[in-house]
């Protein structure tokens, strides 16, 4: 992964080699940024030429020399020869200086990425040169996003900044410019309308407003996939000032949170609560009592076998806001990511959902209820305890070859399920090697993709 970055180049020195489209592209891009330019150009074409009268640009109708780079802050050589722009490599390499080898990513030390102007924003999208097509797709799909005006706004925002630090009616001014670039101010000035927008600004910059209180978020973040966050969770992610997170939310979740945002792992596994219930209940209170906005993130749904029911009272208690916000369920999640139905008209018109755990080991459970026919029974947390599950279920009634599945890392890349008979259910928890796992058992597994009708259950890599 390259790291990304922006660099400064007003008034100092770029190095431009070459004669051609590819030069003057970047000599364009160059004057833009008020970069200096020496261009090192023999025979530059048409294009290049026009360019090279800038008086910004100093033209040397010569081969390239080593000692051409000396005084360069950057260097872009764009030849057609292979051992032309290896020469430009080195002699940059050696000086220490950024170079960019046009088309050749293996040669750079850094990458020209895809540009949206929006002048004095610019949107940058880099594929680390593996698909520059790519990275130009999706820069022209961002582009039809952004309003051509989003320049103007920017500006416009950038003369206010020293008002709004002055005035000292917002409590934060981040707040401040978040309610404004979502409020009717920024929308006139996209739309051109910056006299009105300019009246509505000063008495926005000088309202009092009163402290914002904290507020705590407790959040699903899905079964795993990124892509399976609600916009609501997504939303709250990037507003968030503090994210106390769950072993299960997984890094690509949470890079979508702001990158300033305090994180707090509080992750527990079976038997090892590093951190307690009530412990996590305090830190939540004492950051919301400090003003904070806070997103108790946890995988999956909340409200189902996340204790955010024990975390909503807590905090309702302590006076502190508090907002629940839903997420796509494990159950639903994993199943659907196998192509499983949790009901079919034909198999199930019922879905039972229980927990392996229970607060003092095993929970206490209607295993008879839980063996009738026509139903789908989801088990979470049912990994420790598949043996016990099978052989009471089997007991109360179920038979012995009703189909079931085991789930781990459920809807990511790296999920792993084991299908089988109940009566296997141990060796197919076994089989899924990682914890937690999700159980689903009834007739309706063999509606999933991965079903077999082999007779030894097998692990499936999904």
């Amino acid at each position: 992964m390259l790291f990304p970055m922006f660099m400064n180049l007003d008034g100092r020195t770029a190095v431009v080699v070459g004669d051609g489209v590819a030069a003057a592209r970047k000599v364009m891009w160059l004057l833009r940024a008020n970069a200096r330019v020496t261009v090192i150009a023999p025979s530059p074409d048409a294009e290049l030429a026009a360019l090279c009268r800038d008086h910004r640009v100093t033209h040397v109708v010569r081969a390239f020399r080593p000692t051409d780079v000396t005084d360069a802050s950057v260097v872009i050589t764009a030849n057609e020869r292979l051992e032309d722009d290896i020469a430009v490599v080195r002699a940059a390499t050696d000086a220490r200086v950024p170079v960019n080898a046009v088309d050749r990513p293996d040669l750079s030390t850094f990458i020209m990425p895809a540009i949206v102007d929006r002048d004095p924003l610019i949107v940058a999208v880099s594929s680390a040169g593996t698909a520059p097509v790519l990275a130009r797709t999706v820069r022209a799909r961002i582009e039809a996003l952004l309003p051509r005006n989003l320049g103007r706004l920017a500006r416009f925002a950038h003369d206010f900044r020293g008002a709004v630090s002055a005035a000292g009616a917002w409590p934060s001014k981040r707040r401040f410019w978040e309610n404004f670039f979502r409020g009717p101010l920024a929308a006139h000035v996209l739309a051109g309308d910056e006299g009105s927008a300019r009246e509505g600004m000063l008495a926005l910059v000088n309202r009092r407003v009163p402290e914002e209180p904290g507020l705590v978020q407790i959040v699903g973040a899905g079964p795993g996939d990124p892509d399976l966050l609600t916009l609501k969770a997504l939303q709250a992610l990037q507003e968030a000032d503090v994210v106390v997170h769950d072993r299960l939310v997984t890094a690509d979740i949470l890079d979508y949170a702001r990158r300033d945002a305090r994180r707090i792992d509080v992750g527990k596994t079976r038997g090892h609560h590093t951190t307690s219930q009530g412990a996590i209940n305090e830190i939540l209170i004492a950051e919301a009592r400090q003003g904070h906005r806070v997103v108790r993130l946890k995988g999956g749904d909340p409200f189902v076998f996340g204790r955010g029911g024990e975390e909503l009272d807590a905090l309702t208690r302590a006076g502190v806001r508090v907002e629940v916000v839903p997420g796509i369920t494990a159950a639903l999640g994993c199943a659907a990511a196998l192509g499983l139905p949790l009901t079919h008209r034909d198999h199930a018109q019922a879905i039972t959902v229980v927990t392996g755990e229970g607060r003092r080991g095993d929970p206490e459970l209607d295993w008879t209820a839980l063996a009738r026919s026509n139903q789908t029974l989801v088990v979470y947390m049912g990994g420790e305890s598949a043996e016990r599950i099978a052989a009471k279920l089997i007991a109360a009634g179920m038979h012995a070859s009703t189909p079931a599945a085991a789930i781990a890392r459920g809807t990511r890349p790296d999920q792993r399920v084991a299908m089988g008979a109940l009566a296997d259910l141990k060796t197919l928890v076994a089989g899924v090697g990682a914890t937690p796992v999700l159980l689903v058992i009834g007739d309706v597994v063999r509606h999933a993709a991965q079903w077999t009708e082999a007779s030894e259950p097998r692990a499936v890599a999904v």
